[in-house]
């Protein structure tokens, strides 16, 4: 994916985080800490892209607001359990993370700045 494509296709990038996010849930040891990080992470990672799918059928303006919300909540989250995943030293090699964070921090940037335009367009 250029560059170009990279900061205006969304949704291809949150796929691309999605599957990222499912190739570091594959990394986590099975331990019993392991098993529910790698779920949550797994569930939280995945969730933004179909939301983002979701709000592009949105009913309403409203209904695209609510599910921007849910995919901007559910990457806030993913950012947390990767710092987790990075404090617990759950996955040997650190270095996958940093451009990963990089991401997260990106997507949650454009999210709520999507939720913001919509919610500027909404009261006109």
């Amino acid at each position: 994916m250029s560059e170009k494509q990279k900061k205006f296709d969304l949704q291809e990038r949150l796929i691309d985080f999605a599957v990222r996010i499912i190739k570091i849930s594959e990394m986590i040891p099975e331990t019993k800490a392991g098993k529910h990080i790698s779920s949550q992470i797994l569930r939280s990672g995945t969730s933004p892209a179909a939301n983002y799918g979701e709000a592009q059928g949105a009913e309403s303006r409203a209904d695209f607001i609510h599910k921007l919300k849910i995919a901007l909540k559910e990457l806030r989250e993913t950012e947390v359990w990767l710092k987790i995943i990075i404090q617990a030293k759950l996955i040997k090699s650190l270095v996958i993370f940093t451009e990963l964070l990089e991401e997260t921090d990106e997507l949650i940037s454009i999210i709520f700045k999507s939720i913001a335009t919509a919610k500027k367009n909404n009261e006109r």
